[in-house]
């Protein structure tokens, strides 16, 4: 293939590209750093739409209907500043009372923030999900603290730890089969539930 034509492939790719995340950022609600809409759905969903379904592929290839499961995803704290794991540790607290509403399960999963791919750690931890909260540690308060960071926060937090990679980091959560009744995240982005903020830890 004649090298103009490649160079026009190429930037034909690029400029597909910045389409597809412009969409990723428009239609959805940005709540507490979290970007919350529906990308994912039946043949009738897509409706021939190209880019919505090139959407779908790169936000979560393979994902249900919003009714089914919806997925709450940022790479930003609550201020809107990038997550970084080579910069900061972060938080993420669920007051008492307020944990996912979900009729199954919900989970935290924790990606390289450049690839979208789970990270080697040292405790085998890429998630932390409901089915886990017998072995977390609650606060005083009741509310359940996630330390979001690259090293280990210490003996007496590490069950509550979801290893971050040495750089940027792209947080995924997952509420299967949402709860209709109030408190819910339905209709997605526009629910009476809201996901806390990532907080960046204050310095020790």
């Amino acid at each position: 293939m004649p090298l103009g034509h490649r160079l026009e492939i190429g930037l034909g790719m690029k400029e597909g590209d910045k389409k597809v995340d412009a969409y990723l950022a428009s239609g959805v609600e940005d709540i507490n750093g979290w970007k919350i809409g529906s990308w994912f759905g039946n043949q009738a969903f897509y409706d021939g739409d190209w880019l919505k379904r090139a959407a779908g592929a790169k936000g979560g290839i393979y994902g249900n209907d919003s009714v089914e499961a919806t997925y709450p995803l940022t790479r930003h704290d609550g201020d809107g500043k990038p997550l970084d794991g080579s910069e900061a540790n972060y938080t993420l607290t669920f007051a008492k009372g307020e944990m996912p509403p979900v009729n199954a399960f919900w989970s935290v999963t924790m990606y390289d923030g450049k690839t979208q791919l789970l990270i080697k750690n040292p405790i085998d931890r890429y998630l932390i999900n409901s089915p886990m909260l017998p072995d977390l540690k609650t606060n005083d308060d009741g509310s359940l603290t996630l330390y979001i960071q690259n090293k280990s926060p210490g003996a007496e937090k590490e069950s509550n730890w979801l290893p971050a990679p040495d750089g940027p980091i792209y947080l995924v959560m997952r509420l299967y089969w949402p709860k209709t009744e109030a408190p819910s995240i339905l209709p997605a982005g526009k629910g009476s539930w809201a996901p806390p903020p990532v907080t960046k830890a204050a310095a020790e």
